[in-house]
């Protein structure tokens, strides 16, 4: 691949991005309180993975999802469900003894000491996934792999296959890697996140949340979670409130050994080693603060894929995820393109201005209609 707009294959035909990883169906609360007094639940879908895969077809590319869930009738609804987004489900296998996850949660956000979430997904389909049992023909056809650190942590099985995925090989695509802490999901402690760290050094592009470094590697700042991450091509840190910084350049790491392979896919040939780039977060009326930074990784992707700048690149990720934290669920349809690059082009003093809140999507506004006076 030369370039971003690049593929092994016709461009019209190119699967832009697949994404790997267990969807499940989850149970969301009708009113707020402790799940104990939770009178009834609506029915959504939940995932890392499907949910940015379902955010680059909302926004026009082609994305596919790759899983494994059960024989069942929730199997169906995650694969109907997530298909109706746009996303093609045909590499996705059923187990015919396993069942699909599922999981309940709380209103409240999962940063507080109130969130609940009472998870049923042991033993279930998605755990199952390994090297012997995924297609991959369909994971290696996309110009993007994107995977996350919740997969490693569902079995051996799925460690082992994440391992595998991240392995340098011939014609290997870009691999797009957010880190996804999840301590609960996790029985080994400082063992398992150190897994993290191994998958992410091994990757093309890393997503990772500064409070989760803190968190799983004891990790403090920006600069340093850079130098623990020395191999991948970009490495985009976020901040919460104050935004993210992007570490961008050609490194050195065992990615394809192609020619022009990975970090050309990525869209960074030709930045300097290092370039950092800081981003300011926008100021959002939060409805719920569930799936944003799902949103923001497939804004960050859907910009890399487009070949636009890294500055860009991060605006189109915070908007997207403003676009989920103004409305109740996961997931959302995003704002228009010309909408969003609209405003992504702005200059720093007007981004600063914009405030979104519940609805902002829904029209093609001018930049001036969402500032705040």
């Amino acid at each position: 691949m030369s370039g971003p707009a690049a593929g092994t294959a016709d461009a019209a035909t190119t699967t832009d991005v697949v994404c790997l990883g267990e969807s499940m169906v989850t149970f969301l609360p009708s009113q707020p309180g402790r799940l104990a007094d939770v009178p009834s639940f609506g029915r959504g879908i939940g995932g890392a993975e499907s949910n940015v895969a379902c955010a680059l077809a909302a926004a026009g590319h082609r994305a596919a999802w790759v899983g494994r869930v059960g024989a069942d009738g929730f199997g169906d609804h995650l694969v109907e469900t997530i298909a109706s987004y746009g996303v093609d489900t045909s590499a996705v296998r059923r187990d015919p003894v396993r069942p699909t996850g599922i999981y309940f949660r709380t209103a409240t956000d999962r940063g507080t000491d109130t969130h609940e979430v009472a998870y049923y997904r042991a033993g279930s389909a998605a755990s199952a996934m390994s090297p012997d049992n995924v297609p991959y023909e369909d994971l290696l056809a996309g110009r993007i792999l994107h995977l996350s650190g919740i997969t490693a942590a569902l079995s051996a099985d799925c460690l082992a296959l994440l391992r595998d995925l991240t392995a340098a090989r011939p014609g290997r695509p870009l691999v797009s890697f957010d880190v996804n802490h999840r301590p609960h999901l996790w029985r080994g402690g400082d063992a398992d996140a150190s897994v993290l760290l191994e998958l992410a050094r091994r990757c093309d592009l890393v997503f990772v949340g500064e409070d989760e470094a803190e968190e799983a590697w004891g990790i403090v700042g920006a600069e340093a979670i850079r130098a623990a991450l020395p191999e991948p091509a970009v490495v985009v840190v976020k901040r919460g409130s104050a935004g993210a910084t992007v570490f961008s350049g050609l490194r050195p790491g065992p990615r394809s050994s192609n020619a022009g392979g990975a970090g050309d896919a990525a869209g960074v040939a030709g930045f300097d080693p290092d370039t950092v780039t800081l981003v300011p977060a926008l100021r959002v009326d939060v409805v719920a603060a569930v799936g944003a930074g799902d949103a923001f990784a497939a804004g960050f992707l859907s910009a890399t894929l487009r070949g636009l700048p890294v500055r860009e690149r991060v605006r189109h990720g915070h908007l997207m995820a403003a676009a989920v934290l103004t409305v109740p669920g996961d997931l959302t349809d995003p704002p228009a393109r010309d909408h969003a690059d609209r405003l992504a082009a702005l200059d720093d003093d007007a981004w600063g201005r914009l405030r979104l809140g519940p609805g902002w999507t829904a029209a093609d506004r001018a930049p001036e209609e969402v500032r705040t006076p």
